[in-house]
C-alpha cells in the first residue's frame, strides 16, 4: 500500500473495479481495472495513458466519485470523491461525453454547470477564455464537435477548482484550439490547480504532464516522468549505405526504404564508431539520423506486453 503524502490531491490503493454480468450478481464479470495505485500531487498534471480498453476512463470514474472501486480505496482532496457536499465543488470534471442537452443555448449550459457546481464566476467571462463569445447564444444542436466540447471544457474550469479532471479534452479540436485549451491548462496550473487527464494525443502528455501512468489491460503498468519512462529505450540510427551493409562497422538491425537501420543501446559510443569509420574511407552518409526512443515506443511496447498473474 501507498504512504499517504502531504501534498497528494489524489491517492489510489490497489483500486479495481469490475463490471458485473448480472445485476447483483457478485461472481463473474469484466474486470476493467486491477490493483491500480497512484498519487498525484498539488500543483502537478498527470497524464493517464494507455492502449484502447486499458481501463483509463473506468479509472477516472472511479477517482472522479462516480463509479464505487470494486476493491481498495480512493481519496481526493482528503476524502471521499462522492461527498458531493464537501468534495465537488472543489473539483472540474470534462467527460469524455457529457451528453450536453441538446436545445439550451452555449451561454445556458455552462451557467446551468456553474450554478451546479457550488463555485462562482461569471459566464461571459469564462465563455470568453474558451473562445465561445460568439456562440454564447447558439443552441448546443448547432455545435459542431469541437466546439462541444469547448462547451464541456468551460463547465470543467468554471470558478477555477482546485482540481480538473480532463477526459480526452482535445478530441474534435483543431489545432488552433488545441492549443488554446492546453494554454489555459498552463495557466490554472500556474495558478496553482492540479490536473489528472487521459489523451490519445502522446504529443500532448510529452510537452503538458509532469508525470505519466501507462496501463495496459486494466492495470497500471509503468510510470514516472517522459525522462524515466524512456531512459532504457533504444536509439534509431539510420543513413544510405555507402556500400556493402556487411561492411559497416556497427550491428544493423535491418533495412528500411533503402536506409540502413540500427537500433542500439549504446548510441554515443556507436555514432562515434560509424563517423570515425566513415572518415577513414571517404565515406558521406547521406541520410545520416539519430532519432532517440520516445514515448510513442514505450506505448507501443505496452501491446506486446502480456498481464501476469
Amino acid at each position: 500500500m501507498r504512504e499517504t503524502t502531504e501534498d497528494a490531491v489524489i491517492e489510489a490503493w490497489n483500486v479495481g473495479f469490475t463490471y458485473r454480468r448480472k445485476r447483483r450478481s457478485t461472481e463473474g464479470g469484466h474486470a476493467a481495472v486491477r490493483d491500480v495505485g497512484l498519487t498525484v500531487r498539488r500543483g502537478e498534471t498527470y497524464a493517464l495513458l494507455g492502449t484502447n480498453g486499458a481501463g483509463k476512463t473506468t479509472t477516472l470514474e472511479v477517482l472522479e466519485g462516480h463509479r464505487v472501486p470494486t476493491s481498495g480505496r480512493v481519496r481526493v482532496l482528503s476524502g471521499d470523491p462522492a461527498d458531493r457536499r464537501r468534495i465537488r465543488p472543489r473539483v472540474g470534471i470534462m467527460l469524455q461525453d457529457s451528453g450536453l442537452a441538446a436545445e439550451l443555448s452555449v451561454r445556458e449550459s455552462v451557467a446551468l454547470a456553474g450554478a451546479i457546481s457550488g463555485r462562482r464566476d461569471d459566464v461571459d467571462s469564462v465563455l470568453e477564455r474558451v473562445g465561445l463569445a460568439p456562440k454564447s447564444g447558439t443552441r448546443v444542436a448547432q455545435l459542431s464537435g469541437g466546439e462541444k466540447r469547448r462547451v464541456d471544457f468551460a463547465m470543467a474550469i468554471w470558478g477555477t477548482p482546485e482540481l480538473i479532471f480532463l477526459d480526452e479534452p482535445t478530441t474534435g479540436l483543431d489545432p488552433t484550439s488545441r492549443a488554446a485549451l492546453w494554454a489555459i491548462v498552463a495557466e490554472l496550473k500556474a495558478a496553482g490547480t492540479t490536473f489528472l487527464l487521459t489523451t490519445h494525443y502522446l504529443e500532448e502528455a510529452e510537452k503538458g504532464a509532469d508525470r505519466i501512468g501507462l496501463m495496459h489491460e486494466g492495470t497500471l503498468r509503468r510510470e514516472g516522468t517522459v525522462a524515466d519512462l524512456t531512459a532504457d529505450g533504444v536509439t534509431t540510427v539510420r543513413f544510405v549505405p555507402p556500400g556493402a551493409v556487411d561492411a559497416i562497422p556497427v550491428a544493423v538491425t535491418g533495412t528500411e526504404n533503402g536506409l540502413v537501420v540500427i537500433r542500439t543501446r549504446t548510441p554515443q559510443r556507436d555514432v562515434a564508431t560509424l563517423m570515425t569509420w566513415a572518415a577513414a574511407n571517404g565515406h558521406e552518409l547521406i541520410r545520416f539520423s539519430v532519432s532517440p526512443s520516445g514515448l510513442d515506443d514505450v506505448f507501443a511496447s505496452l501491446g506486446a506486453e502480456r498481464t501476469t498473474a
